[in-house]
């Protein structure tokens, strides 16, 4: 069987958009290579457009998750890059809703990276990271 329990100590403070750490036992480990806002021929959708970049990451992620067995809510662990931390920011509002969509009010655990630039120079977000399905 597999079991995963979050894990967010009072000591800390108490987390938005994220959680501290998530406990994973039994089932796979699926590693998630980084994924740019690529569509099916390699080209970035949306340059200049971070909130939609940011869709087409969670599409991509979602579509290796499925190809696996598994589901967006698997994800355990997302490091996200970025190649203008504070566009980010102010972009987070509009993020918001675009995560619940795919994600619904679950989230992995995550850290933010701003980067000097991505593989594609019209990248302007990449995320990887882990999800724990279950046994086949």
């Amino acid at each position: 069987m597999s079991e995963r329990k979050i894990i967010n100590p009072p000591e800390l403070s108490k987390p938005r958009g994220f959680n501290h750490g998530i406990i994973v036992e039994g089932g796979r480990l699926l590693f998630l290579a980084g994924q740019d806002a690529s569509d099916e021929f390699g080209l970035i959708r949306h340059p200049g457009n971070i909130v939609a970049q940011y869709e087409q990451v969670v599409k991509n992620l979602k579509v290796v998750v499925e190809a696996a067995g598994g589901t967006l809510q698997n994800i355990v662990k997302l490091n996200i890059y970025v190649t203008n931390v504070d566009l980010y920011r102010t972009e987070s509002k509009a993020l918001g809703p675009i995560h619940r969509a795919y994600f619904g009010h679950y989230y992995p655990t995550m850290a933010l990276f701003e980067v000097k630039g991505l593989f594609n120079p019209d990248a302007m977000i990449e995320m990887e990271g882990i999800a724990h399905l279950s046994k086949e």
